[in-house]
């Protein structure tokens, strides 16, 4: 019987600090999101990347003969 108490007690200090420390969790999350948006001018947005012009197409072709009989050689 002194057993099961002892278990019993051993339980309730694990769970209690398990809630303990989620309702830590969860003040300091909630305080975090109070705060965070009054700092966030510290770090603003990056400004996007200016969208670089394509590349021109010349492909007539002599790359993709190129691959295949490089292809076809090496096979044998």
């Amino acid at each position: 019987m002194e057993q099961i108490l002892k278990s019993l007690i051993l339980m309730g200090v694990g769970m209690g600090t398990v809630f303990a420390f989620l309702v830590l969790l969860a003040l300091v999350l909630a305080g975090s999101a109070r705060v965070v948006p009054k700092l966030a001018f510290m770090m603003p947005d990056p400004e996007p990347a200016k969208p670089k012009a394509p590349a021109p197409k010349t492909d007539d072709g002599a790359g993709v003969a190129l691959a295949i009989s490089a292809a076809l050689k090496r096979r044998g």
